[in-house]
């Protein structure tokens, strides 16, 4: 499996687990909701849900389409509906608990990020920090070559390098925040002697900061490779 399409079959599985949809309506949140899926079509979208039906994950029901969606043509089969299965359930809920390097990347993070809500805390926590640390090394690359090499740039590619680490800059000063609001959160929600587990598998974002300002990037932001 490609990355790209096992990014897509995480994001179908998570807006499933919210509740079932048609194919127009899973497209359409995919662009909207989740801005790494803005370019993709139709044409990727049902193939992988077609694999996550034949593998048990998914399964198909008729329905009536939304009400914002292109009337059907004359002849044309009625609309599918998309329920996730109990056994897509279970693999959503273990794609959502991993935190090796693929959590760690671009289009991947930014996905992991729109599902924070349905992710423990401690994972959160696993997630993030591997993203700071992720972009730190390449930030550190990033300023070992603009040394090297900018006597021998033009100023325009000059200001686009400076512009590369500014934006990796801004997203690592997020990702502290972030991280930060997440260990407050944790310290102001002690668990009792019985809440113990309650705590570990928690989804509430507890310290997740609650203002936005244009000066934060969006974990979807370009950042240079």
């Amino acid at each position: 499996m490609s990355r790209r399409s096992g990014i897509l079959e995480f994001a179908v599985l998570g807006l499933l687990r919210e509740s079932p949809m048609h194919g127009y309506e899973l497209r359409k949140r995919l662009n909207t909701s989740l801005g790494v899926f803005r370019a993709f079509s139709y044409g990727t979208l049902y193939p992988c849900l077609k694999t996550l039906v034949t593998n048990g994950w998914l399964i198909e029901e008729p329905g009536a389409g939304p009400a914002d969606a292109p009337a059907p043509l004359a002849g044309r089969r009625a609309k599918i509906v998309y329920r996730l299965t109990a056994e897509g359930k279970e693999h959503f809920e273990d794609l959502l608990s991993q935190t090796g390097p693929d959590a760690y990347e671009d289009e991947h993070f930014a996905a992991r990020f729109a599902f924070f809500g349905q992710t423990s805390r401690d994972v959160r926590m696993r997630v993030l920090e591997g993203r700071r640390s992720r972009l730190e090394e390449r930030l550190e690359k990033m300023r070992l070559s603009f040394a090297r090499t900018r006597e021998r740039l033009d100023d325009y590619t000059l200001e686009l390098q400076r512009h590369g680490m500014e934006s990796v800059e801004r997203e690592v000063r997020w990702l502290n925040e972030l991280i930060e609001s997440e260990r407050a959160g944790r310290d102001q929600r002690r668990p009792g002697p019985g809440d113990a587990a309650q705590q570990d598998t928690s989804g509430e974002t507890g310290g997740l900061p609650r203002h936005r300002d244009s000066t934060r990037p969006d974990p979807s932001d370009d950042t240079a490779t």
